[in-house]
């Protein structure tokens, strides 16, 4: 049996695998448990990146992969983590704990050569999707930066605005004022 077929065969093992290492990197809630609801509305998180590692894993799987889709699921999942208060390499760690799903899932299979060849070129590719997460979570942090040096020049341009209609306003009650001056003194 070929590594492909065992990998399809295993692949809600692999994946729910997968997914609890991935969401072993959150922080607990103030009960100390993790929601277990992947509703979109109630747990975002979980759901977004139960979704997107199936189509990650699918991809990886194809013969014919769509580096498109692949690289939006991708892209869904490091958006989150990026917001998260992860180091880079926890950010895009999740990507590696895929390849200690596969070997925990197919230990026993491992003892044999062919396959665990083809596990080292699994990997390989893991790998090279760990090199695409990193810059997809490089191009989000530099999103997240630019998003904030504009908010920041948006309020220092309210800021400069609302000090120029205070000068105006008071530009004009000091011409009032000397007015008011003149006008007693006559």
């Amino acid at each position: 049996m070929s590594l492909k077929n065992l990998l399809s065969e295993r692949k809600n093992e692999i994946l729910e695998r997968w997914f609890e290492l991935i969401m072993g990197t959150y922080s607990l809630g103030a009960t100390g448990e993790r929601k277990e609801e992947k509703d979109v509305f109630s747990n975002p998180v979980e759901h977004i990146t139960s979704k997107e590692i199936g189509v990650i894993y699918e991809e990886l799987l194809s013969p014919n992969m769509n580096l498109d889709r692949l690289m939006e699921s991708l892209d869904n999942v490091i958006r989150i983590r990026s917001i998260q208060d992860f180091s880079p390499s926890e950010a895009i760690s999740f990507v590696f704990f895929l390849k200690k799903a596969v070997r925990e899932e197919l230990k026993k299979e491992m003892s044999d050569y062919k396959i665990l060849r083809e596990i080292l070129n699994f990997e390989t590719a893991i790998d090279k999707l760990a090199s695409m997460a990193f810059d997809i979570y490089v191009k989000c942090k530099q999103d997240i930066y630019e998003l904030r040096v504009n908010e920041v020049r948006t309020h220092r341009d309210r800021v400069i605005k609302v000090l120029d209609d205070v000068n105006v306003a008071y530009d004009e009650l000091e011409k009032k004022y000397e007015e008011l001056k003149k006008a007693r003194k006559t």
